[in-house]
C-alpha cells in the first residue's frame, strides 16, 4: 500500500495584543490550541487552554494581551507556512516530522472507504500527578506531544529524553513508550492522526499483559476528536 507524503508540524506563534494571525486557504487541518490569553476565530473567543480545528481560510484575532498559540498541522510535505508578520508577533516552528502510514486516499483506493470517514484528528491533554506513570504502550496513529507542565522523560526505540515545560516529541505510533512524570503534577497537549473507528474511544495498547489491569494514573481532557478530510 502505497504511504502518505505528509508531515505533522508544531508552530509556535506569539500574537501581539490588537493583532490578528491570517490562516490562508491552502486545506491544510490545523489545530489552535491557546497556551495563554485570548483569541477570536470564527465568532468564537478562546482562552487559555481550549482548542480549534479548522481547515479553511481564518483570521484569529489577538485580545488586548496578546495570546500565545500552538498550532499543530497536517499538511502536505513540503507545503508553505503560514507566518505572523514582525508588526504582529513572532512564529517559530517547534517540530516538524514526516508521516509514514496511508492517508485517506490511499485507504479509500484499497477499502472503497470514504476519504472524509478514514481519519480522525483528536487534541487532548494527558495529566499526570506527581511521580505518575504511562506504562510501556503503543498507540494507532502518529501524534506530536508537547508539554504545557511539570516534567516528563518518555523512554521509546533505545532512548530516554526529559522534556521541561515547552519541549515538544514526536510518537509514531506503534513504537512501544514509557512516560515517567516528575515530582510534580505534569501534563502535555497532543495531537495525533488516528483511524476514524476510535472516535470517542481510547488509542492506547499495553505492550505487557500485567500493565493491562493495574490502575492507571494519566487522566485525560479531549478537545477535538473529529474525522479529517484531506
Amino acid at each position: 500500500m502505497p504511504t502518505s507524503t505528509y508531515e505533522l508540524r508544531l508552530i509556535e506563534d506569539n500574537v501581539r495584543a490588537g493583532a490578528a494571525l491570517e490562516l490562508p486557504a491552502d486545506g491544510i487541518n490545523r489545530v489552535v490550541y491557546v497556551v495563554h490569553g485570548r483569541v477570536a476565530v470564527a465568532g468564537n473567543e478562546l482562552s487559555d487552554d481550549t482548542a480549534w480545528l479548522g481547515r479553511g481560510p481564518a483570521r484569529l484575532a489577538a485580545g488586548q494581551n496578546g495570546a500565545a498559540l500552538w498550532r499543530f498541522e497536517l499538511a502536505p510535505a513540503g507545503t508553505s507556512l503560514a507566518t505572523l508578520a514582525d508588526s504582529s508577533g513572532a512564529s517559530r516552528v517547534k517540530l516538524t516530522s514526516p508521516l509514514a502510514w496511508p492517508v485517506a486516499d490511499d485507504i479509500a483506493g484499497s477499502s472503497g472507504a470514504s476519504p472524509d470517514a478514514a481519519n480522525l484528528l483528536r487534541a487532548d491533554s494527558v495529566a499526570f500527578p506527581p511521580g505518575g506513570c504511562a506504562y510501556l504502550h503503543t498507540h494507532q496513529g502518529p501524534g506530536i506531544r508537547c508539554l504545557i507542565e511539570g516534567g516528563i522523560r518518555i523512554d521509546t526505540d533505545g532512548h530516554s529524553t526529559s522534556y521541561a515545560p515547552g519541549g515538544a516529541w514526536f510518537e509514531a505510533g506503534p513504537i512501544p513508550v514509557f512516560a515517567q512524570a516528575a515530582d510534580r503534577p505534569t501534563r502535555f497537549v497532543r495531537v495525533m492522526i488516528l483511524p476514524a473507528r476510535l472516535k470517542g474511544q481510547s488509542s492506547i495498547a499495553y505492550v505487557n499483559a500485567e500493565d493491562r489491569d493495574k490502575p492507571k494514573s494519566q487522566s485525560y481532557k479531549i478537545f477535538i476528536d473529529q474525522p479529517i478530510r484531506l
